[in-house]
């Protein structure tokens, strides 16, 4: 086919089949926006839970590290109330009330319901935090694929537009079924593909 051929083949773009290819075209194009947002949401969300994970995590082995320090500094003063049983009563009595205070300090750094900032809550937020991020993850690269899928799709009808291969708008067809697939599985994560994630 010459070039005047094909110029002469698009400026018959009136006939009722070209303008359907044309409608096809454009709802590739439009299936192909979605799935770019999809798949620059799902890669959003992965970073931001990753960041939030990584932050509750920071947090965590902070407040671990301070009821670690304050259960040996009651452990310590436990120690040394044992090891002095002569000490004066008001001196026993200053120890026993700090060792409390430590003790509920401490049981207040492991779970503190009120707050949600306790260890307990901070490994389950920590854990939630990891679950969403991996959920985006596996997301993002069936968006991957499915914007590939329908970028060629959109190639190849475009290529018979001016060609007029009928296999060619058949594989056009294909690869676009499959990448409209990809792009609900990128949302819905129905199905697992070993691949892909």
């Amino acid at each position: 086919m010459s070039v005047d051929d094909a110029v002469e083949r698009l400026s018959e773009s009136n006939s009722g089949h070209n303008k359907w290819v044309g409608v096809y075209i454009g709802l590739l194009a439009v299936a192909l926006a979605i799935c770019n947002v999809g798949g620059a949401n799902a890669a959003k969300d992965a970073n931001r839970a990753n960041i939030e994970a990584s932050n509750t995590w920071a947090f965590f082995q902070a407040k671990n590290i301070r009821r670690t320090a304050i259960t040996m500094a009651a452990e310590e003063l436990e120690l040394q109330l044992k090891a002095q049983p002569a000490m004066p009563a008001e001196a026993r009595q200053a120890f026993e009330a700090k060792i409390k205070d430590y003790r509920t300090t401490a049981q207040r750094l492991t779970t503190d319901p009120e707050r949600k900032e306790g260890l307990d809550e901070l490994f389950l937020k920590g854990k939630a935090l990891e679950a969403e991020r991996d959920v985006a993850m596996r997301k993002d690269p069936y968006f991957d694929w499915s914007q590939a899928l329908l970028q060629i799709a959109i190639v190849l009808a475009s290529v018979h537009l001016i060609i007029g291969n009928a296999t060619i708008l058949g594989l056009s067809g294909g690869l676009a079924a499959l990448g409209f697939l990809l792009m609900l599985n990128g949302f819905t994560l129905a199905f697992s593909l070993p691949l892909l994630g």
